[in-house]
Formats: structure tokens, sequence, C-alpha cells
């Protein structure tokens, strides 16, 4: 597959990238309130670095992944159930993009978090901008929707990250969202994450029944990787 399945061109990735670099920084810093507001600042320069960096991986080196990952809730065979699951945690993540600010810095709903533990939640987005860019970099089949890529000839991916968790892209992702929690001060958010888990639990169960009946060899697969999101827990 070439790059003629991207959408746009460099000129419109060019433009892309470069909203993105204004666009997380500032709705952030709007929704706080407070242009000065540190803990803001960080996340949402930390937000520019991790979405740029994928998007321009995957248009460079991986256009095939970012035309599959284009591709609208309901597309192709993806399993009715995972659209409605699909639907919710895309919800739960906006209100979370919006209740976190609003939370944290402009109507201070959650008391103030000590130094110490913002400090930790800077430290947790290290590894989870990690496993979000290897992730894409080692699993050329990571769909946003729920199907086995048979037009892709999709295989079992077992190595690199894949060789300790079974879907290590789900735990760079709710590093993410803790680790922001933690940083910029949310309760709000925190109790949002725990409901995203649940949903997202129930999503794992699902797609891993799925790519057991129908991708060959993800059973031996589920027998050497005994976890499927946290290393010796589950």
């Amino acid at each position: 597959m070439t790059k003629k399945t991207v959408k746009y061109s460099i000129g419109q990735m060019i433009i892309n990238t470069i909203i993105i670099i204004i666009f997380f920084p500032a709705v952030i810093l709007l929704l706080g309130g407070n242009w000065r507001w540190i803990e803001g600042w960080i996340f949402g320069i930390w937000m520019d670095v991790m979405v740029a960096a994928n998007m321009l991986y995957l248009y460079f080196k991986d256009p095939a992944l970012l035309a599959e990952r284009q591709k609208s809730i309901g597309s192709d065979n993806q399993k009715a159930s995972d659209k409605y699951l699909g639907i919710a945690i895309g919800l739960l993540a906006v209100l979370w993009f919006i209740i976190v600010p609003l939370d944290s810095e402009r109507f201070r709903w959650s008391p103030a978090f000590p130094v110490w533990l913002k400090i930790l939640g800077f430290v947790i987005l290290i590894p989870a901008v990690y496993l979000i860019q290897r992730t894409t970099m080692e699993n050329t089949f990571m769909s946003t929707l729920i199907r086995v890529q048979d037009e892709r000839k999709q295989n079992v991916v077992s190595t690199g990250l894949y060789s300790f968790v079974r879907h290590p892209l789900y735990l760079g992702t709710l590093l993410m969202s803790f680790g922001a929690d933690l940083l910029l001060g949310s309760l709000a958010g925190l109790i949002l994450n725990l409901i995203t888990i649940i949903l997202l639990v129930y999503r794992i169960l699902g797609e891993e029944k799925m790519l057991a009946e129908e991708l060959e060899g993800y059973e031996e697969y589920k027998k050497k990787v005994a976890y499927r999101l946290i290393p010796f827990i589950w």
C-alpha cells in the first residue's frame, strides 16, 4: 500500500500539524482561564509532541496505517458492538479534555495537589509518550476499529512492547490520562478515567475474543504473553 492511501498532501499535512501545535495549548489554557498556568503549558506541549510525532511518522513511514486510522466509526467490518463502545469512549475522552482544565484551574473544584504529586504526574507522562509512539511504530495494524484487516493481510504482532503486554497502546493512553490528572491536579479527571477503564476492559475482552476467533495465531500469542494490560496484574 502506498502513500496514495493518505487523503491529503504534504502541504495539508504541514498545515494540520501547525494547527495541532496551536490547538492543544490554546484550548487547555483557554478552558483553564489562565495563560500563565505552567502545568497547562507543560501538558499542552506534551500533547503537541505526542500527536505531531505520531502523525508525521504515520504520514512518512506508514501511510497504510494512517489511512486505516482515518476511517470513521462503523467502517468496513468493524464489530457492531464496538461501534457504540467506541463512540462512548470517544465522548468520555472529549469530556475529560474539557472538564480537567475547568476543574484544575478555572473553577478549582478539586483541592490543591501537592507539588510532589504533580511531579509524579509529569514523570508518568514520559513512559506514556514512549508507549504510544513505539506501538505506532511496531504495529502497522493498530486500527482504531475492532476488526481483522483481511485486505492488508493482518498478522499477529508479538515482538517489542507486544512481548510484554498484549495491549501496550491502551496502557500508554491510560498512563497519559492519569499522569495528566496528577500533573494538572484534577479529581474529576481521575473519576472520569475510572469510568473509562471499565469501558476499556470491556472493549479489550471483546477485541480479544474476536482476534482469537478470526486472526490466525492469536490464541497461541495469548499463551505466550500472559498479561493483557498491566504486567503481573492483568
